[in-house]
C-alpha cells in the first residue's frame, strides 16, 4: 500500500493479488469486465480504495456462486439512481435463488447417496450368497 499525491490510499496489482490470494491474471480479467477500474501510469495499474472494497464484494460474490456478469449487475444498481437499495433488493433475490440451487442440490446428492447404500446392500447381499453356494457345493 502506497498513498497517492492527493493523499489517498493505493495498492498496486501484486499488493492486492497477495492480500486477497488472487492472481494477477485475475485482477486483470475482473479489470477486463468491467468490475475494477485502476488507474494507469504507463503500463502500471493503481488501484484505489474503492477497487480494493469491490475485490472483497467480487470474491464475496463468486463464493456464494454469482457469475461475474451477475455481480456486474449488482455493481452497476449500486452505481445507478437507484443506489444501495435496489443494490440489496437484488442481492436478496440472488441469495434465494442460490439457496434454492443448494437445496436442491443437497437432495440429488442425498437421493444419489441413498442410491449407492441401496446397491451397495444388494451387491453385498448377492456376494453372501455366491459365497454361501460355493461353501454348499464344496462341503455338500
Amino acid at each position: 500500500m502506497s498513498t497517492s499525491k492527493s493523499g489517498t490510499k493505493t495498492y498496486t496489482i501484486g499488493q492486492l493479488a497477495e492480500e486477497f490470494n488472487v492472481t494477477s491474471r485475475a485482477l486483470r480479467l475482473y479489470e477486463e469486465e468491467g468490475l475494477l477500474n485502476p488507474l494507469r501510469e504507463g503500463t502500471r495499474r493503481i488501484y484505489r480504495e474503492r477497487d480494493r472494497v469491490r475485490l472483497r464484494l467480487i470474491l464475496r460474490g463468486k463464493r456464494l456462486g454469482w457469475s461475474l456478469s451477475e455481480i456486474r449487475e449488482s455493481f452497476d444498481l449500486y452505481d445507478s439512481s437507484h443506489g444501495e437499495e435496489a443494490q440489496l433488493e437484488l442481492m436478496l433475490e440472488k441469495l434465494a435463488e442460490r439457496r434454492e440451487m443448494l437445496n436442491a442440490q443437497r437432495r440429488d446428492i442425498d437421493n444419489a447417496l441413498a442410491d449407492l447404500e441401496r446397491i451397495n446392500a444388494n451387491a453385498e447381499a448377492a456376494l453372501r450368497e455366491i459365497r454361501s453356494a460355493q461353501r454348499k457345493l464344496k462341503h455338500g
